[in-house]
């Protein structure tokens, strides 16, 4: 088992490396606009209709990652994620567990959404093990590491915690929900868990990040814990209030180095 907490960015290897593709990138789309390289992809549910995301990394491809949205749905944040991990290597998709054209906006609509999947954990993962299928059938490597950012993080651990997926190799969660519902657990036979946390996060506490390293470490699971100094919640997300790009850069190199290592 792994707890580390890193302070500062190594500046050689694939830290640097990463960090100044993300550099590159973010030029390249935030300040100019962003157009997405991959295709939305429409698919149903059980007769309900959803919209996902889908870039391929080519025919070389290294792995996979699923990618599960926060409380807005899927917009051009996790297509731009998506993106960012294909110039990496990686196949991604960006699952949608609201439905096709529910972007909510207003912060009620947004508790609204998400509290339907929180009260209901079997549709939660029935959804998010849909478009894992999705994401195959459109040609995403069958090697997945599956990552959310905020309730996708959330999301992200209660796929890890059930078992249920198939070929998965890790999970992230970036500023995710980390409680463990009563009456779940994580088995001893968990894929690793890297968790990205901001130090100055007023949603989960540090004592949420203590609580479940200790359930990590008592289960026998490998994980990793990433605590950034000064980060809010949502501390990745780009244009908005809350984003700290020393947080964001770095997590990001880290989580390049676990995919690395993983897939």
């Amino acid at each position: 088992m792994r707890y580390k907490i890193p302070t500062s960015l190594p500046t050689t290897g694939i830290f640097a490396l990463s960090t100044m593709a993300l550099s590159t990138l973010l030029l390249s789309t935030t300040a100019y606009g962003f157009t997405p390289s991959g295709e939305d992809i429409i698919y149903d549910v059980n007769g309900k209709r959803f919209e996902g995301y889908f870039v391929s990394a080519g025919e070389n491809a290294k792995g996979s990652v699923l990618i599960v949205h926060d409380w807005d749905g899927v917009d051009d944040y996790e297509r731009q994620r998506a993106d960012m991990l294909a110039e990496q290597g990686y196949d991604a998709f960006a699952v949608d567990l609201f439905g096709e054209g529910n972007r909510p906006q207003a912060t009620e609509d947004k508790q609204a959404a998400t509290r339907a999947l929180y009260e209901d954990r079997e549709r939660m993962r029935e959804l998010t093990l849909a478009g894992l299928a999705k994401a195959r059938e459109a040609g995403a490597d069958t090697n997945t590491v599956i990552m959310g950012y905020c309730f996708g993080g959330a999301v992200a651990l209660e796929i890890a915690r059930s078992g249920e997926a198939s070929d998965v190799a890790a999970y992230t969660s970036f500023h995710g929900g980390l409680d463990t519902p009563e009456g779940q657990a994580y088995a001893s036979d968990t894929p690793p868990i890297f968790i990205a946390h901001g130090g100055a996060d007023d949603a989960v506490s540090l004592e949420d990040v203590a609580t479940l390293a200790g359930e990590l470490e008592a289960a026998g699971v490998t994980y990793e814990v990433g605590i950034y100094s000064g980060a809010p919640h949502a501390f990745s997300v780009f244009g908005s209030e809350r984003y700290h790009q020393r947080a964001d850069e770095q997590s990001w190199a880290t989580f390049h180095q676990w995919l690395e290592e993983m897939l």
